[in-house]
């Protein structure tokens, strides 16, 4: 019982962590560095490795922590690569290019935080707008209009809550590119036709800064699921707090914050309420009454005072009538605590009556097999038969057995299947 109550309120408690957290979900990017044309070029043209002179600049909008969009703006520069012996001739292309890109936060899918919260990799693609405008050679000053696909990875290390270093590799494929990156031809002969075909290829290699905009804890980038749960130091008040409500001051088994007598004494009877049991209804409470089950005043300690009835058929009456058992938990053969003290007074019983012995029986609701419900109401009985032996009994005075489903109860009830999970007892 305690365990089913501290994991409900866990479950709460956590539920509401996860309800009070958010991210951000803005940025702004900036980022320099190198490009590299690759094709086409006229032969007596060559571009460096790495040329440096582009510049890109981002906004981007995470719709969750995994993925997004990013509206950016690249512009640079592209030059010969140079040569002692004069057999590269010069060129200088200006480029300029519009993308909307989606965006996939791989640190989050692929789950990093299983071994770093410092890295980061997103993967962007998409597409977009550009011109190119060679200002040497024969097209010089030739706007060359174009599309462009756009795909790059981009790897980052958080240098704080609000920004993140990042380096970034992207190739760009331009459509409908007319003229050769050098301006000293055209692709195809008639340049008004344009071309239309994905003809021209490219890739920049950058180092930058992201940005990121917002009063949350975490930008999306870093933010992990598993946080908007509660810290291990939040979780250990919580639990802490929860152990102090189930506390059971009483040893009755009914924590203080559900027990309505929380000061019953040892051994008492109580019910899930944890409130003293007088099963007679005669003012005098079960563990101290000589004649639970028959009302008397409390002057002969509960017993009547018309006739003189031995103690022995006043419990022989209630096992008969079925006044004393053990319950269980659905599916369950540990007793429940609150009704254990069934068992107590059977074992204090037999103790001042040495020549009485008792069948202990087990029964369990219509719910499941019947085959397996038979085994359940044995082992129901023989955990009754072990607390009786473990409180000092003799097991040769003692039987136990089960027998199966109760069909006497309600099965569509709720109320009357507990009634059905129990060990009972027989006087032989």
């Amino acid at each position: 019982m305690k365990k089913l109550i501290l994991s409900t309120l866990m479950a709460g408690a956590l539920a509401i962590g996860a309800n009070a957290q958010d991210f951000d979900k803005w940025s702004l990017e900036v980022n320099g560095g190198f490009n590299k044309p690759m094709a086409p070029l006229n032969k007596n043209f060559l571009s460096p490795s790495l040329n440096l002179g582009h510049v890109d600049f981002g906004v981007r909008y995470m719709v969750n922590e995994k993925f997004g969009l990013k509206l950016d703006y690249g512009f640079g520069s592209m030059k010969e690569a140079g040569s002692d012996d004069a057999l590269t001739q010069e060129f200088d292309t200006k480029y300029y290019r519009l993308d909307l890109q989606g965006v996939a936060n791989m640190g989050r899918v692929f789950n990093f935080e299983s071994f770093t919260r410092t890295f980061g990799l997103l993967l962007h693609g998409g597409a977009g707008i550009g011109l190119v405008n060679p200002e040497m050679n024969a097209y010089n000053d030739f706007d060359d209009n174009v599309y462009n696909f756009i795909f790059g990875i981009t790897p980052q290390v958080k240098l704080g809550k609000s920004v993140a270093l990042v380096g970034d590799i992207s190739t760009i494929i331009n459509g409908r590119q007319t003229v050769t990156w050098d301006g000293a031809e055209a692709i195809r002969p008639d340049i008004s036709n344009g071309y239309y075909g994905a003809n021209g290829t490219w890739w920049t290699g950058t180092l930058g800064l992201q940005f990121y905009l917002g009063g949350n804890e975490e930008h999306a980038d870093w933010y992990i699921a598993a946080d908007k749960y509660a810290t291990k130091e939040e979780l250990a008040t919580q639990i802490n707090g929860i152990k102090d409500m189930l506390k059971d001051s009483d040893g009755d088994g009914v924590p203080d914050y559900l027990d309505k007598e929380p000061n019953t004494p040892a051994g008492a009877r109580v019910n899930s309420a944890g409130v003293t049991m007088d099963s007679d209804g005669d003012g005098t409470p079960d563990h101290m009454d000589n004649c639970p089950f028959l009302p008397g005043p409390a002057s002969t300690n509960g017993c009547p005072v018309e006739e003189v009835v031995e103690q022995l058929d006043f419990f022989k009456k209630a096992i008969n009538d079925g006044y004393v058992n053990v319950y269980y938990a659905f599916d369950s053969s540990k007793p429940l605590g609150y009704s254990t003290s069934a068992a107590s007074y059977v074992s204090n019983f037999m103790k001042k009556n040495p020549g009485v012995s008792v069948e202990i029986k087990g029964y369990a609701d219509e719910l499941g097999p019947e085959d397996y419900n038979m085994k359940l109401s044995e082992r129901r009985a023989k955990a009754v038969y072990d607390l009786l032996i473990a409180s000092g009994v003799d097991a040769s005075r003692l039987s136990y057995k089960g027998y199966g489903e109760d069909t006497s109860v309600d099965k569509s009830s709720a109320d009357a299947r507990q009634m059905a999970r129990r060990a009972s007892f027989e006087v032989k």
